[in-house]
């Protein structure tokens, strides 16, 4: 397939904005600088004075035309967005979040992990709904309101000290209806208490919007996706610095230059190195996004990367008030050794106290001079970062005068280079996942009861190998093994949700049968009345139902509002199991394999985890739709070689209106009963 552009370079948009050279800007010029991401910074030394010069005075003629009063950062409730620099996105159900053998959240191991790896983070991003929604008429706010436990998960966040945004997505159009979003997502903060609101896919909310999540949660935080426009500072305390591009010689953030105040949070989710983000989030002074697992797919941090973090937050907490108010003079002059060398840096004073915030473009570590009027040696890793304190006065040293944080910022910077051992940390390395097939358990207390087996009508497979191709849709969730986009900086169409295949190869140890039909109410009532079947999670159990009951003339239509556990029993009843996906594509194109109606998905044995991610594959299609949007799963009856990649949430909600399953069994042959659900992988 030919693209019309290259995912692995930045678009025009993503590129740092020219800051005219000259005098004086224009009107002109003026305006145009509304728009950058970053500033690009200026490449000789001696044209750096001017370029502050300007990019001043652009701010000052850009609060003067939108009439800006900074207002939204007055709010004591909003205070801590200033200072929020780690974020971590983190899907609801990410195994270091959710126990699924628990099943309980488990925010204890998330802190944690987050404590050793990142010096702790400042707030989270609970992802609730995308990619699993539509896969029935449940809209967004059914995927926060319907977890059981979300109350106290929220609480023990804040218990932490971190910060809560719930997500909103506004192309959520297609599911069910309930109230107008605005009613739906304030209620929703309110009732969360969250103090954040993340605009999926927006850039800004509208006026109507804030007003109101303000009136739920006074101080609310919004934040918004990628480049903020600039009138729109005033009452977004928050952006996301993605897919912004930054210039050889590091430039300065727009948004932040404006108003300091203004927290960003620089993320390249589909990236390996971070490097590049993290130096121009520590001469900016803001923030980073941590996204480990975007949606369903594993883009850990490296070693290297996860300990930059760790650097750069424990200073920037301690210099704090210095990064917010003291006089910022980016691209601050430093020894010519030192530039030569790749190293640029940014200078933050107040009251007698200086701190330069040092970044190493270069590929080797550099020791030595660094500020051109002094003899300190620092050392700046390789594509890492530094710090130098400078006081005046003794200012912060024991006894003397100056701000209490002076100590304290002196003695986290003299203890940069030994911390964590190896501060420099040179594994770049991608720590890879590999997602396994998971084995299920024998479901207890359950054995061969229906005294049914396959059945004369069941389709037949004979043993032997296989090849198949898997059609599938190009979505973020990827399929089995990796991430879908490596490196690239915003997938889109035809990349993003195009048609695509893959081959799969494997071989059946012995015969396997797989039912004709999918397992039926009325069969799956049976089954619950002779065994007195009970799920470990009862939530959304055979939701629709009536007192326990199919609703009478659905006593023919295809189960639904079970999970793969209550799948497994039933087929373990009927001395049986879950077809594997290949079994389940392989019997759908042979004659006597049918539907049921209404057309459901069908859950088949292909539990796959990584370790932080849960999914399975789907086959089969459903009569069910929504539409309005290409961030839906997919709906509609498909072919059997379809497949959709499902992440598996937890508590029950992996039950919904259109997902049932059929069951399958192992043929003997000449060796006995043979289980395959390992070869065919």
């Amino acid at each position: 397939m030919t693209y019309t552009f290259d995912p692995l370079v930045p678009r025009p948009i993503d590129r740092p904005t020219d800051v005219p050279a000259g005098g004086p800007l224009t009107p002109e010029q003026s305006v145009a600088l509304d728009e950058a991401k970053i500033f690009v910074g200026p490449a000789d030394p001696a044209d750096r004075p001017a370029w502050r010069e300007r990019l001043a005075a652009w701010r000052s003629d850009a609060r003067e035309r939108h009439g800006y009063t900074g207002v939204a950062y007055d709010r004591p409730e909003a205070a801590w967005a200033a200072e929020c620099r780690t974020v971590a996105q983190v899907w609801l159900w990410d195994e270091l979040l959710y126990s699924f053998e628990e099943r309980r959240f488990t925010p204890e191991r998330f802190l944690a992990d987050a404590a050793e790896r990142f010096a702790g983070l400042d707030a989270v991003v609970l992802w609730h709904a995308y990619p699993v929604i539509g896969i029935d008429d449940r809209n967004q706010w059914d995927f926060y309101r319907d977890v059981p436990g979300i109350t106290g998960l929220v609480s023990a966040f804040h218990a932490a000290g971190m910060r809560v945004f719930v997500d909103y997505n506004p192309w959520d159009t297609g599911t069910r209806r309930g109230e107008d979003d605005l009613t739906e997502l304030a209620a929703l903060v309110r009732d969360l208490g969250a103090d954040g609101v993340f605009l999926d896919t927006l850039k800004k909310a509208e006026p109507e919007l804030v007003a109101r999540l303000e009136a739920a949660r006074p101080g609310i935080v919004l934040e918004g996706e990628s480049k903020l426009p600039v009138e729109r500072i005033e009452d977004h305390s928050s952006s996301w610095a993605q897919f912004f591009a930054d210039s050889p010689v590091p430039g300065v953030l727009r948004a932040h230059w404006y108003e300091r105040r203004h927290m960003q949070h620089h993320v390249r989710r589909w990236h390996r190195d971070h490097s590049e983000e993290l130096q121009s989030a520590w001469l900016n002074g803001v923030g980073a996004m941590v996204w480990e697992v975007v949606f369903g797919v594993w883009v850990g941090w490296s070693a290297r990367d996860a300990a930059t973090v760790r650097r750069m937050v424990r200073v920037q907490r301690e210099a704090g008030e210095l990064l917010l108010r003291g006089a910022w003079t980016p691209l601050a002059e430093l020894a010519p050794q030192a530039e030569a060398a790749g190293v640029y840096a940014s200078r933050w004073e107040a009251d007698g106290v200086t701190l330069w915030t040092l970044v190493n473009r270069g590929d080797e570590d550099y020791a030595g001079p660094v500020l051109a009027d002094g003899d300190e040696r620092v050392v700046v890793p390789a594509r890492g970062i530094a710090a130098l304190v400078r006081t005046d006065a003794d200012a912060g040293r024991p006894g003397a005068t100056g701000p209490a944080w002076a100590a304290r910022l002196r003695a986290v910077v003299d203890g940069l280079d030994s911390a964590d051992g190896d501060p420099h940390h040179p594994d770049a390395r991608f720590p890879h996942r590999v997602a396994r097939r998971l084995r299920p358990a024998a479901p207890a207390g359950i054995g061969p009861g229906a005294g049914a087996g396959p059945g004369t009508d069941a389709v037949v497979l004979p043993a032997g190998p296989y090849v198949l191709t898997v059609r599938h849709r190009a979505r973020e969730t990827g399929m089995y093994q990796g991430a879908p986009y490596v490196d690239e900086w915003k997938p889109l169409p035809p990349r993003l949700h195009d048609a695509r295949t893959l081959q799969r190869d494997g071989e059946l140890a012995a015969p396997v049968a797989v039912a004709p039909r999918e397992v039926t109410n009325a069969q799956f009532a049976a089954f619950v009345d002779a065994t007195g079947y009970a799920p470990a999670e009862p939530h959304r159990f055979l939701a629709h139902w009536s007192d326990g009951r199919p609703v009478p003339g659905t006593e023919d239509e295809p189960v639904t509002f079970v999970d793969l556990d209550d799948a497994r029993a039933y087929c373990a009843w009927r001395d049986g199991r879950l077809p594997t996906e290949d079994e389940w594509q392989l019997a759908g194109g042979e004659p006597g394999f049918g539907r049921g109606a209404p057309a459901v998905w069908e859950w088949t044995e292909s539990e796959h985890s990584d370790g932080r991610t849960r999914y399975v594959m789907i086959k089969g299609g459903s009569d069910y739709r929504a539409d309005g949007s290409d961030w839906y799963v997919e709906g509609g009856r498909h072919a059997p070689d379809y497949a959709v990649k499902l992440l598996l949430p937890g508590l029950g909600l992996a039950r919904g209106a259109t997902v049932g399953f059929r069951c399958a069994w192992d043929l003997p042959d000449a060796l006995g009963l043979v289980d395959t659900t390992e070869v065919t992988r």
